[in-house]
């Protein structure tokens, strides 16, 4: 048993520990006010600072105050010391369900009930415009009525964070469980890839297994990519019919969540309580940015910050290696006009030097939130108007990625422009140019040539890599 003193604010009173990861731990705690059990997460500020994971921390915070409800567990106060963070959420005394799985595959109306649960939270989430991005068994939790509670909101995200196409763009989520486009870097709604996790879990329920497995991580999503799973002899016609249509590589033509809730085998022993969107009882609104604030000045409004950048997490870090490289499963090698490099510089200075080079080849600028940059060069070459996108990515806050890319107009055009004045313009700033010697063999993958400037970026990059794949990875310095 490990304490963290009596108290907390005069509130809480802590109990045992009950699990703990890179950041955060959980423990029991209780409410001296009215006797009730709650789970308390300490969150280490300093950690959460120096790995860029403010945003994301904010983010889990807002977000669990939008989605109340029977089938989710429940944020009630959020606390903040000058090292710490706390999270005083609902205690889910049942554990994680991923625990009753792992000791077999559920009896059908077992696996139906809990299934139901996870369809009404998920489909509330939506219905408030939040997209959870992490469904697995291991972030479903059971209360002491065996009732199922989705938790984790760390990886969700709001609609309002979709860009201008409409989708979303950051790869996340965890590799089984994860949706085809999602790992395809072109886009993809949060709903329908909310839906397919839902269909994999469906399937472990029933099962015990994964639908999508494999030691080696590309096979298994080539594997996700076409949808290519087996059920079972045993399994009921009605199901196999449900998971092909949520299971459905294709986002356009895969079920949607009202589908779903009319289907018959769904709806059978349905409480239709649980299909209300019923709303558990309203607690204060939580301000996020106030965990962070210095001070109440920081609650003034601020004008945008277009040198804020997008973070990358494992899936984009590993991706950029083209013995890796995930978007492989859909593009096609001539669509990929692009290079990276790394820079120690701050997004600030890699705008500034991207906007003199601009100014110098006489390109258009546009800027646009997240740390994105748009040329084009108004004159048509052979194949309409050169158009060239940049995008910043932080992997801390002293080591970016910079990524180019032609989107359309000549290619031969674009190379002498990269070659000529792009590459050499950029010497003072790059850290080192991408190199494709990561590698693939016997299962198991391998970076050879990985530059890492500083420990604060190999502790960054083992967290997400841990957060992605349940295991930690030796990166040496």
């Amino acid at each position: 048993m490990e304490n963290v003193g009596n108290v907390l604010m005069q509130k809480y009173e802590f109990g045992k520990m009950l699990g703990q990861g890179n950041f955060a731990k959980v423990y029991h705690g209780r409410d001296l006010k009215s006797g009730e059990s709650i789970a308390i997460k300490v969150i280490d500020k300093e950690k959460v600072l120096r790995v860029g994971l403010i945003d994301q921390t904010k983010r889990e915070i807002s977000v669990m105050g939008l989605v109340k409800h029977p089938n989710i567990v429940q944020l009630y106060e959020v606390m903040a010391t000058k090292t710490k963070i706390y999270f005083a959420m609902e205690y889910a005394k049942g554990g994680e369900l991923f625990d009753k799985v792992s000791k077999g595959r559920l009896k059908e109306d077992i696996a139906r009930k809990y299934f139901q649960q996870l369809i009404c939270a998920v489909d509330f989430c939506h219905s408030r415009g939040v997209f959870h991005r992490d469904l697995k068994p291991e972030n479903l939790l059971l209360d002491d009525n065996g009732s199922l509670k989705v938790t984790d909101f760390g990886l969700s995200v709001h609609s309002s964070c979709t860009r201008i196409d409409g989708l979303l763009h950051t790869t996340c989520g965890t590799p089984a469980y994860v949706a085809p486009e999602v790992i395809s870097r072109k886009g993809y709604d949060g709903a329908k890839a909310d839906i397919w996790s839902c269909g994999v879990i469906l399937f472990v329920l029933l099962t015990g297994h994964l639908p999508f497995n494999d030691s080696n991580i590309i096979q298994m999503y080539k594997k996700i990519s076409k949808a290519d799973y087996k059920c079972p002899n045993w399994f009921p016609p009605e199901v196999r019919r449900l998971l092909k249509r949520i299971l459905d590589p294709n986002p356009v033509t895969r079920i949607s969540m009202k589908k779903i809730m009319e289907n018959p085998w769904f709806r059978r022993g349905l409480d239709t309580k649980q299909t209300s969107n019923t709303v558990e009882k309203e607690m204060p609104s939580i301000n996020a940015d106030a965990v962070f604030s210095p001070s109440e000045k920081s609650f003034e409004p601020k004008k945008p910050d277009f040198t804020k950048v997008s973070s990358l997490n494992a899936f984009d870090i590993i991706s950029l290696s083209t013995g890796f490289d995930l978007s492989g499963l859909f593009v096609e090698n001539d669509e990929k006009d692009e290079v990276k490099f790394t820079s120690t510089e701050p997004a600030s200075a890699i705008i500034s030097k991207m906007e003199q080079i601009a100014t110098r080849l006489k390109l258009e600028v546009g800027m646009k939130k997240g740390g994105q940059l748009k040329f084009r060069r108004p004159s048509e070459g052979r194949n309409g108007p050169l158009s060239i996108d940049v995008e910043i990515f932080e992997i801390t806050s002293s080591f970016h990625l910079v990524e180019v890319t032609k989107s359309c107009g000549d290619t031969l055009e674009y190379q002498k422009i990269l070659k000529q004045d792009i590459r050499p313009a950029l010497k003072e700033i790059v850290w080192a140019w991408h190199a494709s010697d990561w590698k693939l063999s016997d299962g198991y993958t391998t970076f050879d040539s990985v530059v890492i400037p500083d420990v604060d970026v190999a502790s960054s990059l083992n967290h997400h890599l841990e957060s992605a794949f349940g295991k930690r990875f030796e990166i040496k310095l």
